[in-house]
């Protein structure tokens, strides 16, 4: 059923391209496992997977109203809503989206998810314009790269010189479990974590972060043959993140990438009877640190190249 569904919507998607909407392109099919669907489940506290194999989506619970982060490739929002009802939950009580970046397999189900919830979609004021143009900054004609627009209801404000934006309470009154917006750009302008800050068993604190992204992927670091950098500042925009980052301990590390936290082995180890399999404190800091020498590698390699 859920197989179906992925198909009538990527069905709809392609007919909406013709109409001039944007589609996936081949990327799905280069990419079998960002939209092969998976088993939600309870991570641990209010966190809940939603996503796919290989796209991470978070569903947070809150008692006022839910949160659901990212949105998955476009064509495929009804696995996340499948995934959110196997839970017992419903898209209509999330409250808020949420966007980890403007790339077009994380964005790219927003607008479908945010038509079926009727929730705002809040998000840092770097990523506004590629999410409501539905373009990858920087490379904004490159169809390839296109995700239906969505309308930003929230532009999160974030607070020079610590980038810390803002934060949601999810509970009844101020105070935990909540959630903690930074800035973190680099992977794109907007780049968003989110530290979640939650109890479990008998008032046990634990925080989690969510993090965006410090791979430099399909971006241009200087000026190339191609066109000039993807954004300006873009190279102190990723030291800056490497920096504000340097001492950030979280419990639980997770990525918007399945693979990045390792999801499907540490899903199977819960199973297993591992309850707090996806506490791992160390692995963020692990991340990081290989992230900075190839994010210094691939400027070296890139700032060599344009002076051929």
């Amino acid at each position: 059923m859920r197989l179906m569904a992925a198909i009538v919507f990527s069905l709809l998607a392609t007919s909406a391209c013709a109409q001039g909407e944007p589609a996936p392109a081949d990327w799905a099919e280069r990419n079998p496992h960002w939209v092969e669907p998976f088993e939600p489940f309870h991570i641990l506290g209010n966190i809940y997977y939603v996503g796919t194999e290989g796209l991470a989506v978070y569903f947070i619970k809150g008692e006022n109203g839910h949160v659901l982060i990212d949105g998955g490739m476009p064509g495929y929002e009804q696995l996340i809503i499948d995934n959110i009802e196997t839970l017992g939950f419903d898209i209509k009580d999330v409250k808020i989206l949420l966007n980890t970046h403007a790339h077009f397999d994380h964005s790219g189900g927003l607008a479908a998810l945010k038509e079926a919830s009727g929730a705002a979609l809040w998000a840092s004021e770097g990523d506004v314009s590629a999410l409501e143009g539905g373009f990858y900054l920087g490379d904004e004609d490159n169809a390839d790269y296109a995700a239906p627009p969505v309308k930003v209801d929230h532009v999160i404000k974030d607070r020079d010189p610590e980038f810390e934006g803002d934060v949601i309470y999810l509970g009844a009154e101020p105070g935990k479990p909540m959630i903690r917006t930074d800035l973190t750009p680099g992977h794109s302008k907007g780049c968003t974590s989110f530290r979640i800050f939650f109890d479990h068993n008998n008032n046990e604190h634990h925080e989690a972060l969510i993090f965006c992204g410090a791979t430099v992927a399909a971006n241009r670091l200087v000026a190339t043959d191609e066109g000039p950098a993807q954004y300006e500042g873009i190279i102190d925009d990723y030291r800056m993140t490497f920096e504000k980052t340097r001492f950030w301990t979280p419990e639980i590390f997770l990525a918007n990438h399945a693979e990045i936290f390792q999801m499907k082995e540490t899903r199977a180890a819960q199973l297993a009877g591992n309850e707090m399999a996806f506490i791992n404190r160390g692995a963020f800091q692990r991340y990081m640190a290989a992230k900075r020498r190839a994010f210094e590698k691939t400027l070296s390699e890139q700032a060599a190249s344009a002076d051929e």
